[in-house]
Formats: C-alpha cells, structure tokens, sequence
C-alpha cells in the first residue's frame, strides 16, 4: 500500500482563521473584528485603571514624605530645646524657642519639597550663572 503524504489544509489547528483570510465570509470577518476591538477595549481598561493605581500611590507617597518632614522638624526643635533646657537649667524657655524655630523649619522643608519656595542659590558654594556667562564671554 502506498502512503499518502498528508499536507497541511490550513482548516486543523488553532490559527486557521489568521491562514486563510481570504476565504472568510464577510460575517466571520465582522464577528473577529468585534472579538478583537472587545480585547483592545479590556485591555485599555486595564492600562488606565493601573496607571490611575500608579498616580494615586503617587501622591500619597508624596503627602506621607512631606508629613513626615514636617513632624521630623518640629521633634527635632523641641528635642534640642529639652536637651539644652535639661543641661542650663532654662526650663521651658530653650524647648519653647526651639519647638518654633522646628515648627518655622518644617514648614520652610515642606513648601521647598512642594515647589512653593525656590531655594536660594546665591548662598550655595559653587559656579553661578553670572560666573558662567562670564567665562563664555572671556
């Protein structure tokens, strides 16, 4: 008996559709159109709902850093204020004025870190743009 030599029809596997595209009906086309705008849709979904999920982690993670900077100052202000109060002997004059200046520095670092106050530049060590320009005119 003579074997004979089975070759691919394109109709058995899972991708028969994508193989023979030329031979679907308009319908089979129009119901995989609709399939493949469902998928992109879902999945869409998907990228805004976990690019929201990124924006609000975002955010709380900035208000918890900014929180955090904020009580920091005031604890170290009053820390230093006991600790000098403790060793002079001023009671409750050092912890008062030193719980101000931490309440002062902790509103400074967080309008800082906010972008609401621009650092100043001109006390920073190091080139400045005057000097830079200078060096390009020279």
């Amino acid at each position: 008996m003579a074997k004979k030599s089975q070759q691919p029809t394109g109709n058995d596997g899972a991708n028969s559709d994508t193989n023979n595209t030329g031979n679907l009906s308009e319908e089979q086309l129009g119901s995989r159109l609709d399939s493949l705008e469902r998928q992109l849709k879902s999945r869409r979904k998907d990228e805004v709902d976990s690019e929201r999920r990124q924006g609000d982690s975002a955010g709380f993670s900035a208000a918890l850093r900014l929180s955090t900077d904020f009580v920091v100052a005031i604890l170290v202000g009053a820390g230093v204020g006991w600790a000098i109060d403790r060793f002079v002997g001023t009671a409750p004059w050092a912890m008062i004025v030193f719980l101000l200046l931490g309440f002062g520095a902790g509103v400074l670092n967080v309008m800082r870190s906010a972008g609401l106050v621009a650092e100043n530049r001109a006390l920073r060590p190091g080139p400045t743009a005057d000097t830079k320009e200078r060096k390009i005119d020279n």
